[in-house]
């Protein structure tokens, strides 16, 4: 049986604005019927393979269970990270975890790459199973169709020209353009995904011998985590010793019995926009997605992801077009890696859009803001079927619902009625009150906000079934 490790704690800004800090690629479906993380955890899946393992963080636990609960694949265990350490801690307490059967197989991954061939991705996996099991460490490598400088690669001996497991001679950082071209030309160079897999025990002697500082510290804070609806909390105070690393700078560059299984299938860590557009481009070099049309275009990427809104590209030439409901990119394709600066300079100018987006998903569901002016804020509010609010209330400001589709639960002071659609009803200001959906289907309302300040941390929660502060 092999264990699936699956990373989804990282928060890429080279998507913006699709991807930002609050909702990362990994929870997006970039057009698929999933996202990401729910394509990783599904291919991961089936014969052979145990339930999941994953390491994510304080923000994104609830957008891991709900992503999950939605393909039907429960986890083994979800790690939330008290803050991130990179991915050698993360590994790492994956695989204390599991060191009670060391010689159970585990399978890193990160959730935020693209394989559409997972029957391929599957025979690699057993291929590098036999290997694993003999106690060495596998990796996978990609066979690279371009000079690419964004990855990382992977020298052999010789070219690939099967899949058969192989030594590897070392790991090669992102290379210049002039280098890449080289190392394509040799056949001996394959992109470094970043996939690993092993019997627990192996991973954890690398441990002992190669960055032994990081075991204590993770045993530590393992052995004092804490159960917290369904998630399991590493101690903090452990967890704040530990060093920043890498798994690749921690173990892989050091191990000296480490194969590469080569795997020749379509792979994309989706890394900036011109990996999304390579990978859905046309026969003129275009991608879209979304109510997008192109005229006249050439090797370009139109996305729009807000409902109702139309993005068109005429006569573009090596154009990158990102249009959602609260901010717009347009780049040139050169510059896709950039695209970090162009978050960085919101920071700086303290531009919301730079880390959340006009929707903020909640354990309970999700809202979004569709208007605001002086005193007032209409939000559009969706509450999963029993999904729950808090029990709050509010300092500065009152509250009018309508709902609008389903059939909600309130609760203003003692009163505890049922309202239904069509019907709507106020929350004075200070009364302390809670929303809910116990139907089977989805709740929809408009909430209109009338105060002198509207802000977020205006809430008081009396009580929570999510156990939110």
């Amino acid at each position: 049986m092999i264990t699936p490790v699956i990373l989804a704690g990282g928060s890429g800004t080279r998507l913006w604005p699709l991807s930002r800090k609050s909702y990362p690629k990994q929870f997006a479906a970039f057009g698929g019927a999933q996202s990401l993380f729910q394509d990783t955890v599904t291919r991961l899946s089936g014969a052979g393979m145990g339930r999941p393992v994953v390491v994510t963080s304080e923000a994104f636990r609830f957008i891991v269970t709900e992503q999950l609960g939605e393909i039907g694949i429960p986890p083994e265990t979800v790690f939330v990270e008290p803050e991130g350490r990179d991915t050698a801690a993360a590994i790492l307490l994956a695989a204390l975890s599991l060191a009670d059967d060391p010689d159970r197989l585990m399978l890193v991954a990160p959730s935020d790459h693209a394989i559409p061939d997972a029957a391929a991705f599957r025979a690699a996996v057993d291929e590098g199973a036999v290997s694993a099991r003999e106690g060495r460490i596998v990796t996978f490598g990609i066979a690279p169709d371009r000079a690419e400088t964004g990855y990382g690669y992977l020298e052999l001996h010789d070219a690939a020209e099967d899949t058969r497991a192989r030594p590897l001679v070392r790991f090669v950082e992102k290379p210049d353009k002039a280098r890449a071209e080289e190392m394509l030309a040799t056949g001996r160079y394959l992109w470094n995904a970043g996939i690993f897999l092993m019997r627990v025990g192996t991973l954890l002697e690398a441990f002992a011998v190669h960055a032994p500082d990081l075991v204590e510290p993770v045993q530590a804070s393992l052995d004092k985590a804490r159960p917290d609806l369904g998630f399991l909390r590493p101690e903090a105070g452990a967890w704040g010793e530990v060093r920043k690393v890498s798994i690749d700078y921690a173990i892989m560059e050091k191990t000296k019995d480490l194969v590469v299984v080569p795997f020749p299938g379509k792979w994309t860590d989706l890394g900036d926009w011109e990996a999304v557009r390579i990978t859905h481009a046309d026969a003129d070099g275009v991608a879209g997605s979304g109510d997008v049309t192109a005229i006249d275009c050439r090797d370009s990427l139109l996305w729009s992801e807000g409902e109702g809104q139309a993005l068109v590209g005429l006569g573009l030439d090596n154009i990158v077009a990102v249009a959602m409901p609260d901010a717009v990119l347009v780049a040139d394709r050169s510059r896709s890696q950039d695209v970090k600066q162009v978050v960085e300079v919101l920071r700086d100018r303290e531009a919301p859009q730079a880390d959340t987006f006009t929707r903020d998903h909640r354990p309970w569901g999700w809202f979004e803001s569709l208007a605001l002016g002086p005193r007032f804020q209409v939000k559009r509010i969706f509450v999963h079927p029993g999904g729950r609010l808090s029990l709050q209330s509010h300092v500065h400001r009152a509250e009018h619902w309508i709902v609008v589709e389903g059939s909600a639960e309130v609760t203003v002071g003692d009163d505890v009625r049922m309202v239904f659609e069509n019907q709507s009803i106020y929350v004075p200001q200070g009364a302390v009150h809670r929303l809910a959906n116990p139907g089977k289907v989805g709740l929809t309302l408009i909430e209109v906000q009338t105060g002198a300040y509207l802000g977020e941390d205006d809430i008081i929660r009396h009580e929570d079934v999510y156990s939110r502060s």
